[in-house]
This record gives structure tokens, sequence and C-alpha cells, in this order.
């Protein structure tokens, strides 16, 4: 039941911005550290950034001092800031979340995807 669903991909020039969001919807859940891959066309998925359930993050170097993330527990949000984007950051993003849903009296520890979206970088 619990989903996440990514939203903000785009068509972008080189040295702009996009914020990417993931939302998990459903009922009877919580989010524990969340996390942010993309996968270029031909190319291996690849770790962009961290966050943790105590807002630590992390970052792939490629990616220091352009990206950073965000959550919003409020909202079961999180977010990825791009700046100063680059041809090469053209690839389809996706979110992933450590989830632990209530079923049947139950607590199940579960890890989604989300669907990807696509950011294009043109120089």
């Amino acid at each position: 039941q619990v989903q996440l669903v990514e939203s903000g991909g785009g068509l972008v020039q080189a040295g702009g911005s996009l914020r990417l969001s993931c939302a998990a919807s459903g009922s009877s859940f919580s989010i524990n550290a969340m996390g942010w891959y993309r996968q270029a066309p031909g190319k291996q998925r690849e770790l962009v950034a961290t966050i943790s359930s105590g807002d630590s993050t992390n970052y792939a170097d490629s990616v220091k001092g352009r990206f950073t993330t965000s959550r919003d527990n409020a909202k079961n949000t999180v977010y990825l800031q791009m700046n100063s984007l680059k041809p090469e950051d053209t690839a389809v993003y996706y979110c992933n979340a450590g989830v632990v849903v209530t079923t049947g009296g139950l607590y199940r520890s579960l890890v989604l995807w989300g669907q990807g979206t696509l950011v294009t970088v043109s120089s």
C-alpha cells in the first residue's frame, strides 16, 4: 500500500537548477533512511545522496557542493535540490526509502523505490 511517488524532473540548461520530490503515501507506516540514485543511459545505477532519519546527509563526490537533500517528515517527503547542473547529470533519478509498515498487527520492514523521474541537462 505504501508507495513512493517522484516528481520534478524535466529539461534544463547547463548551470540551471531543479528540485526533485519524493513523497510517500499510504497508511500505518514510518520512514527511516532515504536515498537518491540515478541511472544514465547505458550506465549502472549509482548512489547520489542519502539522508538519515536524523537528517544526516552524504553525497557522491560528483555532486558535492551542487546537490542538497532534505526531508519534511510532516509531508513524508524527501527533496533533492540540484544546482549548477551539468550535462553529465542527465539520468533517470530514483528515490528509495526504508519503510516500516504495520500490516495485520505486524511490523514489516521494506525497501521501496520510486518510479523514477527523468532529468535532462542540455549544453
